[in-house]
């Protein structure tokens, strides 16, 4: 007979084994105080899973690994001026046959990661259509980052960097240049999304809410070089 405290194992009964359960699950959760909601769009293979995993974890994907199907996402919380953001970061399949499930997400995130591959000038083309399908579906005061990722397939390079910032300046884009592989810009990428949405939720706007859009473009032009990618 278990008293009526629960089914006992081994001297333990099944409340207190929840107990320990949910303490273990409160203990492993990192405290937050905003959440920011992240987007990465793009055609097929650009490298956003690379980008988002060597963000998260640190590590680069080398070789085969299974395409996103649909959608997926992962959380990390970062810092910014003592405000800690969890970023939920939503990575999205590129491939067309799964447009109709990535743009039911659009219209939840907060910012949103389009990515190119500077190799591949389709996906440098596609972009436009990318651009007009975030319009459409997105928030209309959702923050933009546009990236040119590979930045380290120096050889095989064929969009300039010139090309991408012309793009993102024509469409009012950020911009920057990345590599999943070498992990350049990819921290500053995420850092300032987060420090931008900061300040939109966290902000002094005795003057009026500040645009997201110009201030990520003032903060993405104060924190990178021109020099390009050195890996």
């Amino acid at each position: 007979m278990n008293g009526g405290s629960g089914a006992v194992k081994n001297g333990i009964t099944d409340a207190a084994i929840s107990a320990k359960l949910a303490t273990r699950k409160h203990v492993s959760l990192p405290e937050f105080d905003i959440t920011a909601k992240v987007m990465l769009v793009g055609d097929s293979s650009v490298g956003k899973t690379c980008l988002l995993t060597k963000f998260r974890d640190g590590t680069f994907l080398s070789g085969s690994f299974i395409c996103t199907v649909g959608i997926d996402f992962r959380n990390k919380v970062v810092e910014v001026d003592d405000v800690k953001v969890k970023m939920q970061i939503w990575d999205t399949a590129g491939q067309e046959r799964f447009r109709s499930i990535t743009r039911a997400y659009y219209r939840e995130a907060e910012a949103l990661l389009l990515v190119y591959d500077v190799t591949n000038p389709t996906s440098f083309h596609n972009v436009r259509d990318w651009v007009t399908e975030i319009q459409e579906s997105a928030k209309t005061d959702a923050i933009i980052m546009l990236l040119g990722n590979k930045a380290d397939l120096v050889a095989s390079r064929v969009i300039t960097t010139e090309q991408g910032q012309n793009l993102a300046e024509e469409s009012g884009l950020a911009f920057m240049e990345t590599s999943a592989k070498s992990g350049f810009n990819v921290e500053l990428c995420f850092t300032a999304l987060a420090r931008t949405l900061r300040e939109l939720k966290c902000g002094d706007h005795a003057q009026g809410k500040p645009d997201g859009r110009k201030s990520l473009r003032s903060y993405i032009s104060q924190n990178t070089s021109t020099g390009g990618c050195s890996c």
